[in-house]
């Protein structure tokens, strides 16, 4: 599976064309702390929602959750339906808050 450290993901939002963010935490996690500009999806719905990341196909997306595993597992999940450009945040948003931006609160 290909990941991403979250300095990396930082340069690539910053570039002309930047990744989708899909978030598949809960929406408690994603109300504390989120990257701005994410779409948030929770693992637990994934199956029942995908068709509406149907216009993503085509396009690059990172997923992220707190530490990376659920993550893993929604990438694994879209695969099997068709999407090919995933890529895992490495350490996920916990990681995010120590090496781009301590302003993201950890929990």
């Amino acid at each position: 599976m290909s990941s991403l450290s979250p300095t990396e993901l930082a340069s690539r939002l910053r570039s002309p064309k930047p990744p989708r963010l899909l978030d598949v935490r809960e929406a408690e996690e994603h109300a504390f702390c989120a990257l701005t500009g994410s779409t948030l999806l929770p693992l637990g719905e994934l199956a029942e929602r995908a068709g509406e990341l149907e216009a993503w196909k085509g396009e690059e997306i990172v997923v992220y959750c707190h530490h990376g595993v659920r993550s893993a597992h929604a990438i694994a999940f879209l695969r099997g339906q068709g999407f090919t450009r995933l890529t895992n945040l490495s350490g996920g948003i916990d990681r995010w808050s120590v090496e781009v931006d301590p302003q993201v609160p950890r929990y």
